[in-house]
C-alpha cells in the first residue's frame, strides 16, 4: 500500500479556542463540566458501562459520571427547547398538532477515537430522560458502497473517504427522518464480511432522538452538493485527541483484533490472524499512515470546527476538556 502525499499535517491543537473572547467556543475543562451534571441522575450500573467498552476503550463509572451525565442532561435541554420551538411554530402557523421530528445527532471524529463508544453510551443515557424515550443509533458504514462497487470505481484504497459513501443515499436518509417519516431504512454493514448485507436493513421508526455516527458525518455542502447531512443536524460533537495518540490507540486495537475477530473464519482480516506481533504492527501501522491518517488530516479534522460541541480526549483516552458552541 503506497503512502500518499497529504502536505502538511493539520495541527492537533485547538485553534478555535485561541483568543477565547473571539472564539466561538467555551472551553470548559472536566472539572468545572463535571459539575453540571446537578441532580442527575446516574442511570447505568457498572454492569451495562463494562458491556459498551470498545477495544481499548476503558470507560469506566467516573467517566461516565463527570463528562457523559452533564453531556446527556445538555442534550436533553436542547431536544426539549426544541420541541418548544416546534410548538411555538406550530401555533404561528395555526397548524394543528402533529409530532416534532426527531432531534438528530450527528457524532464525528477518526478511525479509533471512541466515537463509537461515546454514541452507544449517550444513546442508553438519553433514552433515560422520561422527554426522550426513544432514541435509536445508525452508523454511516451502512452507506458506504459496496465492496464490488468500490472497486469498480478504483477506490477500495480509499475506503472510509467522503467518496467511498453513497452521500445521496445518506442525505435521503436523514432528509426522510427530518420530514417526519414513519419509516425510514438504511443498509447493514457487517464488519466481520467487511462489506455491506444484501437485503439487511437498519429500520428508524420515528425515535425521539437519532444518532448518526460517522467519519465524516460534519462535511460541509460543496457547489455539486448545495445541502449536507450535517445542515439537518440539530446538535452535534466531534471526539477529538492528538494525532499520535489516535495512531497509538488504532494500532492497539489492531493488535488485539488480530487474537478476536479476526480469528473467525468468516473475517474478511482472517488472513491476519496468524501474524507475529512486529508483523502486525508493521501492517497496522501501514494501514494509518496510508489510509486513515490523510483521511483524518485531509477530510475529518478539518470539519471539528463545525461541531456543536467538542470532546477533547488525553492519551490516556480520559476527556479531560469539553468546547461547546456559544450561542
Amino acid at each position: 500500500m503506497t503512502e500518499q502525499n497529504t502536505g502538511s499535517p493539520a495541527p492537533d491543537t485547538h485553534p478555535i479556542t485561541k483568543h477565547d473572547a473571539l472564539s466561538p467556543f467555551i472551553e470548559i475543562d472536566r472539572a468545572e463540566w463535571s459539575r453540571l451534571a446537578g441532580e442527575t441522575p446516574m442511570p447505568l450500573t457498572e454492569e451495562e458501562i463494562a458491556a459498551y467498552r470498545g477495544l481499548g476503550d476503558p470507560l469506566d463509572l467516573v467517566e461516565v459520571s463527570e463528562v457523559f451525565r452533564p453531556l446527556s442532561r445538555l442534550i436533553n435541554q436542547y431536544a426539549i427547547a426544541n420541541g418548544e420551538m416546534h410548538r411555538r411554530t406550530r401555533r404561528f402557523l395555526k397548524r394543528g398538532r402533529d409530532r416534532p421530528s426527531p432531534f438528530v445527532v450527528g457524532i464525528a471524529g477518526s478511525v479509533a477515537v471512541g466515537k463509537s463508544t461515546v454514541a452507544r453510551v449517550l444513546r442508553d443515557m438519553l433514552a433515560r430522560w422520561p422527554e426522550t424515550p426513544e432514541v435509536q443509533l445508525v452508523t454511516t458504514d451502512g452507506f458506504l458502497y459496496p465492496n464490488a462497487e468500490l472497486e469498480r470505481r478504483g477506490i477500495t484504497h480509499r475506503k472510509g473517504f467522503p467518496e467511498s459513501y453513497d452521500r445521496r443515499g445518506l442525505l435521503r436518509f436523514v432528509s426522510q427522518i427530518k420530514s417526519g417519516a414513519t419509516e425510514v431504512s438504511a443498509p447493514h454493514y457487517s464488519h466481520l464480511s467487511y462489506d455491506i448485507v444484501p437485503g439487511e436493513f437498519t429500520v428508524v421508526r420515528r425515535p425521539d432522538i437519532l444518532i448518526i455516527e460517522g467519519l465524516n458525518v460534519l462535511q460541509p455542502a460543496s457547489a455539486e452538493r448545495p445541502l449536507a447531512v450535517s445542515d439537518l443536524f440539530d446538535f452535534s460533537i466531534y471526539v477529538d485527541a492528538r494525532t499520535a495518540d489516535i495512531e497509538q490507540w488504532f494500532t492497539e486495537r489492531f493488535l488485539k483484533l488480530r487474537k478476536a475477530a479476526f480469528s473467525n473464519p468468516n473475517s474478511y482480516f482472517r488472513r491476519f490472524a496468524n501474524l507475529e506481533t512486529d508483523e502486525a504492527r508493521a501492517l497496522a501501522h501501514e494501514y494509518w499512515k496510508g489510509i486513515n491518517e490523510p483521511n483524518l488530516i485531509e477530510n475529518i479534522r478539518p470539519t471539528r470546527a463545525r461541531a456543536s460541541l467538542v470532546l477533547r480526549k488525553e492519551a490516556d483516552h480520559r476527556i479531560q476538556k469539553v468546547l461547546l458552541r456559544k450561542l
